[in-house]
């Protein structure tokens, strides 16, 4: 397993906190906490109907382990926005889940922050996630201009953001969004 040296992971990160690439060891857990923070509402949101038709993309999906324990996981999946055959491939973010008795420690933000800073730097243009502004802005996530992705389901127009990579040039994509291999 490939463990992120403390001094690797985003600042303010708990020195307590270690940092792992999710490996199929770690389903039982992960389902286990997704359970503990979602509840079974999880299975009907439109970010987890997409999920079920997108590939995971496991090197950029990541736990966090406190003593051992897992205490949190955040997850990425292969999207497409504009069309399968036309659109622009990117990831969407998601869940990110961090355990009751762990959160506001700055687990969930540590995951976020090396989620994203993986994914950028190999070479994804774009990270997509339905979540808080408030939460995710810090990470360089704004919010989707209102009419351009169509979701598979329904979604807060105000909840739908996106950070586009640095070295991405040109518009954000728009377009129907959809799950991709």
């Amino acid at each position: 397993m490939s463990s992120l040296s403390v001094s690797s992971v985003p600042a303010g990160t708990p020195s307590s906190v270690w940092i792992d690439v999710m490996q199929d060891a770690d389903g039982a857990d992960v389902d286990a906490l997704h359970a503990a923070a979602f509840g079974p509402g999880r299975f009907a949101r439109t970010a987890f109907r997409l999920r079920e038709r997108a590939a995971p993309v496991i090197a950029c999906s990541f736990v966090a382990r406190m003593e051992g324990r897992l205490v949190g996981a955040v997850s990425m999946s292969r999207l497409v926005i504009g069309g399968k055959e036309v659109g622009t491939r990117g990831l969407l973010l998601g869940p990110l889940a961090v355990s009751p008795d762990h959160r506001d420690v700055g687990v969930g933000r540590a995951l976020l922050g090396q989620a994203v800073q993986t994914a950028f730097a190999s070479g994804e243009p774009y990270v997509l996630l339905v979540g808080d502004l408030p939460y995710y802005a810090p990470a360089g996530f704004q919010r989707v201009p209102p009419g351009s992705m169509v979701m598979p389901g329904p979604v807060d127009p105000m909840r739908l953001l996106m950070a586009l990579s640095p070295s991405w040039e040109g518009a954000a994509p728009t377009g129907r969004v959809e799950g991709a291999a």
